[in-house]
């Protein structure tokens, strides 16, 4: 319907922004009827997403003309990024975000690294930049999990973890059912993710290559071995952060910092 109004793509574009934003703000109307307040949020969410979406647009247009090296610099900020997100999660608990980084960089980097050397994923620019991404982003979800969780079950059990290292306990031991929970919550969404693969949702990656023409067969296959990236990133990318941060949340004298 809109391509009948709009032969300049980027105006279809634009109008097809608008419709999706409007249909946000309805259903943020909606929540505020029931007293549920999510309007500042939403808007800011919704300006913001739009401009780094389009400027990232913008910046790939020249990126992918450059050396396919470049693509290391790309996703290392894009790891960066996520690990500041990530940290977020994680108040209270001392250095947050450096653990946040060097989980999301072993985990999302070493699949990446290891998927690309074995030719799984194309070395080009504009293959390697859009996957790595979503392994990334997949990572940086998994990593605030992780540490949100994490942190929750140690407010939700000060009594008991400090029972423990009273009777002389090892802090690691104390809140080894708190990392294995953690851990868990994290990979549940990614988990359930794989299991629903073409019964529940058919991703955006294989859409696009099934619109771009791509054997619908090797479509599907492709997706798989994302998604399959995808968990083995965030879990790996997981169990490397809890690992870093779990002695953290304690003081050198072993008395628990994380309390709330």
């Amino acid at each position: 319907m809109l391509s009948g109004f709009f032969s300049d793509t980027l105006q279809l574009g634009i109008a097809q922004a608008v419709i999706g934003a409007l249909l946000a703000l309805a259903v943020v109307y909606v929540a505020r009827r029931s007293q549920i307040h999510l309007e500042r949020e939403t808007i800011v969410a919704l300006i913001r997403g739009f401009v780094q979406i389009v400027a990232v647009g913008s910046i790939l247009v020249l990126i992918f003309q450059g050396p396919s090296w470049a693509s290391v610099f790309v996703l290392l900020f894009m790891m960066l990024a996520a690990a500041a997100t990530s940290a977020r999660r994680a108040q209270g608990i001392r250095g947050a975000f450096s653990a946040s980084f060097y989980g999301i960089a072993v985990g999302a980097g070493f699949v990446i690294a290891l998927m690309t050397a074995l030719g799984v994923i194309d070395s080009r620019m504009a293959s390697l930049i859009p996957v790595g991404s979503m392994v990334i982003a997949s990572a940086m979800n998994s990593v605030a999990l992780t540490l949100e969780r994490f942190r929750a079950e140690l407010g939700a059990n000060v009594g008991f973890i400090e029972a423990g290292l009273a009777l002389g306990a090892a802090p690691n031991r104390v809140v080894a059912r708190h990392v294995e929970a953690a851990v868990r919550a994290a990979m549940i969404p990614r988990i359930d993710t794989l299991r629903a693969l073409g019964i529940v949702w058919i991703p955006g990656l294989m859409a696009g290559m099934l619109l771009a023409g791509s054997d619908p067969i090797y479509a599907a296959i492709y997706q798989f071995v994302v998604v399959a990236m995808i968990v083995a990133a965030s879990g790996l990318s997981s169990v490397i952060v809890i690992l870093l941060v779990r002695g953290r949340a304690f003081s050198p004298a072993e008395q628990l910092t994380v309390v709330a």
